[in-house]
């Protein structure tokens, strides 16, 4: 189980190993998964800032989207993407200020 903390909220969830930073996240805030529904359309992009070991590696399908996104940096990551490893508590920051983190 990792730990993970949602800012700026400060909100936080315990997840499982497999379990995907789109599930976990969707646990404190319901709205959050309706985003990009059941297609992986960048909509769920946010910045991992603590545990980047604790989730898995960047797939090509994540890479390409993330291609296609502004303002991407080192520390994003797509949340319908992600998958927690269960072996370090997780930070990340939602970048979409209307979901009311």
């Amino acid at each position: 189980m990792s730990l993970i903390t949602v800012m700026p909220s400060g909100k936080t969830v315990e997840a499982a190993e497999g379990t995907s930073l789109m599930q976990a996240i969707s646990q404190i805030d319901g709205d959050f998964k309706h985003k990009s529904g059941d297609t992986c359309d960048g909509s769920c992009h946010l910045f991992l800032l603590e545990g980047r070991k604790g989730v898995s590696k960047v797939s090509r399908e994540e890479n390409e989207k993330l291609d296609m996104i502004v303002g991407v940096g080192s520390k994003s990551r797509l949340a319908c993407q992600a998958t927690v490893l269960g072996t370090e508590d997780i930070k990340v920051e939602v970048l979409d200020f209307a979901s009311g983190f």
